[in-house]
């Protein structure tokens, strides 16, 4: 039972489009590569191909399959290189999700020096405000704010965070400066949108307690990106991440304000709810290239907290 042999077959036809491409890549006939596809799909017992006369598909499970079978292949070239020249030298595809904003500003930077240290790894990031399947999506790793509910990954704190108001110093300067949360009502709120929910009740913890506020929204998105970018425009208040406005802050394109209250888009997330963490699956197996990138986001994270 070669299952090695299995699976680069596998990659092969999907890559090719077809088992007769794929036949002619390592000399099979077509019977030959239906019969080896159909033994793999018995001895796994789901069907990983959809197959008519004209074209292939994935299943749903192909398609996690496929995913994992090229991160296998990529882990054995990366073992035999460094075998060969005794040096390690990451290769293969590398998928990343992360937050919009954050991504843009620490993620990228990241992700380039690592490919230009590694040339041949292959990134992938996508940016989403949403929360993202990691699984089902095929991400090697994603970046989040916040705890973690999903017990079937696992979470790493790259460095505290929590989230703040923000406004530029001209829109503070026309509308005034809010003191206590209700003020809120009188001003103009960037409004999040998430999963197409206007995130319009924000939580404030402070010394008499805990209170809801419901905004106004005057203006919303669903990419964090863009709030920051309105507000340093002067379009209103921002409840921002601080990573993400880190920068802003130090050039004083943005300013805080009523520092004297912790914040949050969820009732109970208030209080220490928004660190900021790298999740991955819960596999024994994660490549080596997951595992040295993880360790440059947290090196970046560091010195720039330092």
């Amino acid at each position: 039972m070669d299952k090695l042999g299995d699976i680069e077959l596998f990659v092969r036809v999907i890559k090719n489009e077809g088992l007769a491409a794929a036949g002619r890549e390592v000399g099979l006939s077509p019977a030959r590569m239906t019969a080896r596809i159909n033994g793999l799909e018995e001895r796994y017992g789901v069907r990983l191909l959809n197959r008519t006369t004209r074209r292939i598909s994935l299943t749903d499970e192909g398609r996690k399959f496929y995913v994992s079978c090229e991160r296998i292949l990529a882990e054995v070239e990366q073992a035999e290189t460094s075998l060969q020249t005794g040096q390690t030298s990451f290769t293969g595809a590398l998928r990343i999700t992360a937050p919009s904003d954050l991504g843009q500003q620490h993620i990228a930077p990241v992700l380039s020096r690592f490919v230009e240290e590694h040339p041949s790894i292959t990134p992938y990031l996508f940016l989403s405000d949403s929360v993202v399947d990691l699984v089902g999506n095929g991400f090697d790793l994603g970046i989040r704010f916040g705890s973690l509910k999903d017990s079937t990954l696992i979470a790493r704190r790259l460095a505290s965070n929590r989230r703040v108001l923000c406004a530029s110093p001209d829109y503070l300067k026309r509308k005034g400066i809010p003191v206590l949360p209700e003020e809120l009502i009188q001003h103009d709120c960037l409004t999040m949108v998430r999963m197409a929910e206007p995130l319009t009740t924000w939580h404030f913890q402070g010394t008499a307690g805990n209170s809801s506020i419901s905004i106004q929204g005057t203006r919303a998105s669903n990419d964090g990106a863009l709030i920051r970018r309105w507000a340093i425009e002067g379009a209103g208040i921002a409840l921002k991440s601080y990573w993400d406005i880190a920068e802003d802050l130090k050039a004083k394109r943005l300013v805080t304000v009523m520092d004297n209250y912790q914040y949050d888009f969820n009732r109970t997330g208030t209080t220490g709810g928004a660190d900021l963490h790298v999740i991955y699956p819960n596999r024994k197996f994660i490549s080596l290239r997951t595992t040295a990138f993880i360790e440059a986001l947290k090196q970046h994270f560091t010195s720039v907290d330092s």
